[in-house]
């Protein structure tokens, strides 16, 4: 089976294993997916994510990140760029996120970045989803 939206799986996985508690999820693996499980990771959304070898195009395994009280540390976590209808900013009119509580993914020339990244580095490109 193939899949006709990559980025928008990855991101339902990990919404649905979030909303049910679970402490890993499993991703088909690609450079965009591996892109945006490395931004999660070092805006401290989840855990770590690691690569499985499967003999075809691996898989990447997310672990997710709870609070002590047991609540996910991704509440919301939203598409914006769809392949209908690709959204692309630059680095003056990227969406700030809760009023700067969450992040916007996008994909740049310098590769996956965060908002706040892409601010920094003064770039901007096609945002991807939205997480808070």
């Amino acid at each position: 089976m193939s899949l006709s939206d990559p980025i928008a799986d990855m991101l339902t996985r990990i919404r649905n294993a979030a909303r049910i508690g679970k402490s890993e999820v499993h991703v088909k693996a690609s450079k965009i997916c591996a892109g945006i499980a490395s931004v999660l990771e070092k805006e401290g959304y989840i855990k770590s994510f690691d690569r499985i070898e499967d003999g075809k195009q691996g898989i990447l395994r997310v672990f997710l990140k709870y609070g002590s009280d047991g609540r996910s540390a991704i509440t919301t976590l939203t598409r914006v760029s769809r392949p209908g209808r690709r959204t692309y900013f630059g680095v003056d009119r990227l969406p700030i996120v809760m009023g700067g509580l969450g992040i916007a993914i996008v994909s740049t020339s310098n590769g996956v970045l965060s908002d706040r990244s892409c601010r920094e580095a003064n770039v901007g490109g096609e945002v991807v989803c939205t997480v808070s």
